[in-house]
């Protein structure tokens, strides 16, 4: 073998061995995350159908007021990166430790405004008369843990820039294990019921964050870079937030328009589109994993002024998106007969569920590649791109999607128009990603 052809080949491989390194753990710290929820709704829903309907009120507003703030986590992991490939780890942890004090800010501001609202933020959901003091007690107690849970957001994006996906998965592993027992514990050993099931994951979230910021402050120390904060630091961690906020938060109104056309669809429709949807996010966290992966590694070639290695690098997790959503489609067609009976015995849903989950399983490589150019841009830092080709996407598929009942489309409709919002998102990413204007070289964008 020659020389010219062994070297795109050991190239290959070095990519992959990097990608599969930060992407294995990374996909088990983010399948890590939602267990928490299930670990207290499964002790929860033993003290009763009321407590457990509150859990679930209560857990949707908190999920969503964290998504909110995964930009901590995003815009530390580019940002640090760059500053490794640049050779310098000093300033690397200084501008992570920045993204971990915006954490804490915004983390009191949060308590500061959800603790006072919180029963009426329960009344907006529509929960019962019988489920709403529950819901409103396990949200005041909960919300005291939210600092805790953005450091978590903005620590791990320090580890994921020094390319340290183990970390973040040992710390998911050991709070998961810590919120079961205390769970338990406290709700049926110190019987403190849904309260107890609050204190033991706020507990839980404020271990993972203390675990992190023993790591991040050795690693501080060990490199002598400051740990006090720095105003500049944090306004400009900020400012690159704000548009991976936009980027957020319209994709959360995609997914809320989704469920809200669902449900004027009917009982049986919005049924299964949850079922659809839950295996929807659980194929997210595979094809999510790459693009943590991406983040990592294309903000640190990018930081080493290697543009050469930046585009083959994207390249190389392009083919990992494509190959990874064509596994992941035809799972879905296969293991279908498996899962559906877990969720549902109602033969209208099955009949309903089935051509929607075959429109997922086609669209499943479209995906793989949007999440990998998501994770590549993010990356390279080019976050106000990221926010107007949301926005372009949210623009296209609200329409479309709220045209469905209207024009006496079902539940497969519907997800084609998932699927359109998904294939505009590929296109956005495409053209940015071929125009090379992402391709911004140095320590910082």
């Amino acid at each position: 073998m020659t020389q010219a052809s062994a070297t795109p080949k050991t190239g290959r491989r070095r990519h992959d061995r990097e990608i599969i390194a930060l992407a294995v753990p990374a996909f088990g710290a983010l399948v890590a995350e939602p267990l928490f929820v299930m670990v207290d709704s499964a002790v929860v829903g033993h003290l009763g159908t009321p407590q457990l309907a509150g859990l679930g009120i209560a857990a949707a507003l908190l999920m969503t007021a964290v998504s909110i703030f995964v930009f901590l986590a995003y815009a530390t992991t580019a940002a640090v990166a760059r500053r490794v490939g640049a050779g310098d780890l000093p300033a690397a942890i200084r501008q992570g430790m920045d993204g971990i004090w915006l954490a804490l800010l915004l983390g009191a501001a949060v308590v500061a405004l959800a603790m006072p609202t919180a029963p009426w933020l329960v009344d907006v959901f529509g929960a019962s008369d019988t489920a709403a003091p529950y819901a409103i007690t396990y949200l005041r107690i909960s919300i005291l843990g939210i600092p805790a849970m953005l450091v978590v957001l903005a620590a791990t994006g320090v580890l994921r820039g020094l390319q340290d996906t183990r970390t973040p998965l040992y710390v998911a592993v050991g709070g998961f294990s810590a919120n079961a027992v205390l769970n338990v514990t406290l709700v049926y050993g110190a019987g403190l019921g849904i309260a107890g099931s609050a204190w033991g994951t706020v507990i839980a979230q404020a271990g993972m964050a203390a675990a992190y910021l023993v790591v991040v402050i050795r690693g501080a120390r060990r490199h002598g870079a400051s740990l006090r904060p720095d105003a500049a630091g944090i306004r400009a961690s900020a400012r690159a937030g704000v548009p991976l906020l936009i980027r957020t938060l319209s994709l959360r109104a995609v997914l809320m328009i989704a469920t809200a056309v669902a449900a004027r669809l009917g009982d049986v429709d919005i049924a299964a589109h949850q079922i659809i949807l839950s295996l929807w996010s659980l194929t997210a966290f595979a094809l999510d994993a790459i693009a943590i992966a991406g983040q990592a590694i294309i903000g640190r070639y990018l930081g080493a002024d290697d543009e050469k290695g930046a585009r083959e690098a994207c390249r190389r997790m392009v083919e990992w998106g494509i190959g990874c959503g064509i596994v992941l489609g035809v799972l879905i067609v296969l293991a279908r007969p498996l899962f559906i009976p877990l969720f549902t015995s109602d033969p209208s849903v099955k009949d309903t569920l089935l051509p929607a989950l075959l429109v997922v399983a086609v669209s499943q490589p479209i995906a793989g590649v949007v999440f990998v150019l998501d994770g590549v841009l993010m990356g390279a830092g080019d976050g106000r791109y990221l926010a107007w080709a949301m926005l372009v996407t949210l623009a296209v598929f609200a329409p479309v999607a709220l045209l469905v009942p209207s024009l006496g489309g079902g539940l497969t409709a519907l997800w084609w128009a998932m699927t359109l919002m998904m294939t505009v998102r590929l296109i956005t990413l495409w053209l940015r990603t071929r125009s090379g204007r992402w391709v911004v070289t140095g320590a910082t964008r």
